[in-house]
């Protein structure tokens, strides 16, 4: 039992890091109605941004985080104007905005790979290692941190949808950008804003995930895991991109604590397959159209 209750603590906190990739993947999808592959590069940049502050700088954590959020959160607007917002003036079919996607990333990747270098870097420890102690369980001080910060993070970003004018704004321009922008919406603007706020969260889940591991200029791969759980939750509901990330790591860990960690992705994407014929609006999507 105490294996197990260990088990969940971990797949928690790897769960609520997924859950901050997958909503910018749901922020993005609603708006814009296709899959921004291009976030895995945000994340990555959002994981050298936070060691540059950390290692180079010598920046306290927290300004480091906000720091690297923000970065990124201005790196992802850029990548819209620069990749997308041609696309949107003219028209152009969802493929191409994939396409388009696809290669922002690989050429994100690899100005990184051509500057810094494909080397793995290490982050400072910011916390101490020493975990704390509940009878027989073990909670990693990171691990509770990054489940924290992550919290906060998405309740923020709740509040901010909810309950002011840009986030009602941002409802219904998903619901129907034409029908807002004949309401004096201005849709431009909100893109923006949602790519923002995809970017600052990508950035921010970037930073925790590179503390828990290392930052290599593939580590926006992980994205993909935020993707299978933005699909698994609903693609364009940002309740189930966080059910679908949460469930997705508890499912991860718990496969890796009793089988074997070679498993792990082999799950994630048989569970991918079989959610997208089983159920391709996910556990809260809604049916929609034109949806790529």
């Amino acid at each position: 039992m105490n294996e197990f209750l260990q088990q969940l603590i971990n797949g928690l906190s790897i769960g609520s890091v997924y859950a901050l990739m997958a909503v910018g993947y749901s922020l993005v999808y609603s708006i814009m109605n296709f899959s921004n592959f291009a976030h895995g590069g945000v994340i990555m940049f959002g994981a050298y941004f936070g060691y540059f502050f950390l290692k180079s700088l010598g920046l306290p954590f927290y300004m480091a985080l906000l720091l690297a959020g923000g970065l990124a959160a201005i790196l992802a607007v850029i990548v819209e104007k620069i990749a997308y917002s041609p696309l949107r003036r003219r028209n152009a079919p969802f493929l191409y905005y994939i396409i388009s996607a696809m290669g922002a990333s690989i050429f994100m990747e690899n100005i990184v790979v051509a500057t810094i270098g494909p080397t793995f870097l290490t982050y400072p420890n910011v916390i101490s290692v020493e975990p704390i102690k509940l009878g027989n369980l073990s909670i990693g001080r990171l691990d509770l941190m990054m489940f924290i910060i992550s919290a906060v993070s998405l309740i923020l970003l709740v509040y901010i949808i909810d309950y002011t004018k840009v986030g009602k704004a941002i409802q219904a321009t998903a619901y129907n950008m034409k029908a807002s922008a004949l309401m004096g919406i201005n849709t431009d603007l909100i893109i923006i804003i949602v790519f923002a706020l995809g970017g600052a969260l990508a950035g921010i889940a970037g930073v925790l995930f590179g503390m828990k591991y290392t930052v290599y200029p593939q580590i926006g791969n992980i994205t993909l895991k935020s993707f299978i759980a933005a699909v698994f939750g609903g693609l364009g509901s940002l309740p189930g991109a966080v059910i679908g990330s949460v469930l997705l790591g508890l499912i991860e860990t718990l496969v890796s604590g009793y089988f074997s960690s070679q498993y792990r992705d082999l799950i994630s994407f048989a569970l991918l397959i079989f959610i997208l014929i089983v159920r391709p609006v996910g556990l809260m999507g809604k049916v929609v159209e034109d949806k790529a």
